[in-house]
């Protein structure tokens, strides 16, 4: 099979779909790969370093995807790249379709089959490539709120573990899954006084042993403004798989927060957790309303490329290597979990949770494999 590894033109995004030891493997098993000149660099891969293990460099991201059967990319592509797609070729990338009606429109009428990574599933009820980036974006949440904080940065210039003699600041974590808890991890390391919201009971009880200093509340029990003028910092890391994020900071409760807030929206991915969210970039990270500071970037491990790549990579490899030896077919019908993945196919929508948000006419997957 011929991959194609496009250059990320997303906004200050740095990643890479492939990295050089990634493609030796796939050239080991016999696949051809080629990748879109400088695509790596960010990632700190040179032209150079693909072209030693094997791969076949192209000036230009129309050559990418004019000669591939296979597209690997980090994200969703854009409106220049969704006009690039064919019939027949195949993209696996995170796709998070159900931020974008329009997204979701331009994948079903390029008649590409695309697979999201991000609702890919296995076993264990856990979704295994979006795992790696949920963790880095948790880590990333407590670092981008801290600076935030900052004055400078239009804070309130409080320090989030505080010193020897002032308090710490007070960040609550809205989910205890991968994000929540990894940004609990950083928060709580930092010395921040921190609050976790959860609803699985299970969860709770995992989380009250991990962090025993921190309070862990059960959101359903939590009226949210009773609690929400307490936080410095408030991190949105609530997911529900492959759909949109249920809103759970309304703008009514912005006015009983304190001045200067900080709101990190880490599911913004999935349309957000926070009624006032809205998409950011690395370039312009912030907005504020009712003196509420929020951060919402989109893509948030693309500030760490290096380390993101080379996570994902990791993970994703696996499954990159049986869809390329076994073809779509086989890759489908062989497991349910890569079923999951499955959003677009030949111009049919086949990912039920982003049917329904939009309205759109749903296709099985079952039926089609």
């Amino acid at each position: 099979m011929i991959i194609g590894v496009p250059k990320e033109i997303k906004n200050n995004e740095f990643r890479v779909g492939l990295t050089p030891q990634s493609i030796e493997t796939l050239i080991d098993n016999g696949h051809e790969v080629i990748v879109e000149s400088n695509a790596g660099i960010g990632s700190g891969f040179s032209n150079e370093d693909y072209i030693n293990i094997g791969a076949k460099i192209f000036k230009t991201p129309n050559d990418i995807y004019e000669k591939s059967e296979l597209i690997i990319k980090v994200k969703e592509p854009q409106l220049s790249e969704t006009q690039l797609l064919k019939p027949n070729q195949i993209l696996f990338t995170y796709l998070h379709l159900a931020s974008s009606k329009n997204l979701t429109e331009q994948l079903l009428e390029s008649k590409c089959t695309s697979i999201a990574y991000e609702t890919i599933t296995s076993d264990s009820q856990g979704l295994p490539l979006l795992t790696p980036m949920s963790e880095i974006a948790g880590r990333l949440s407590i670092q981008a709120g801290a600076r935030c904080l900052e004055k400078h940065s239009g804070g309130s210039g409080i320090l989030l573990g505080g010193s020897s003699y002032s308090p710490p600041a007070n960040t609550l974590v809205i989910g205890g899954g991968v994000v929540g808890y990894n940004a609990a991890l950083i928060a709580d390391g930092m010395k921040s006084h921190l609050t976790i919201l959860e609803k699985n009971n299970e969860r709770i009880d995992f989380l009250k042993n991990e962090f025993p200093k921190a309070q862990i509340l059960n959101i359903d029990d939590i009226n949210m403004e009773d609690i929400v003028s307490e936080y410095d910092l408030i991190v949105g890391a609530v997911l529900i798989p492959g759909a949109q994020a249920p809103q759970i900071i309304q703008k009514k409760h912005l006015q009983l927060m304190k001045h200067s807030c900080v709101m990190v929206d880490v599911a913004i991915d999935q349309g957000g957790c926070f009624e006032t969210s809205k998409a950011t970039t690395h370039e312009d990270p912030t907005y504020v309303i009712d003196n509420v500071i929020h951060y919402c970037v989109a893509n948030m491990p693309g500030a760490v490329p290096r380390t993101s790549t080379i996570s994902l990579n990791t993970a994703t490899l696996p499954y990159i290597q049986k869809l390329a030896n076994s073809g779509i077919e086989a890759f489908c019908k062989n497991s349910a979990h890569h079923l999951n993945g499955l959003s677009t196919y030949k111009g049919m929508l086949t990912y039920k949770p982003v049917a329904d948000l939009f309205k759109l006419t749903y296709s099985s997957p079952i039926d089609i494999f």
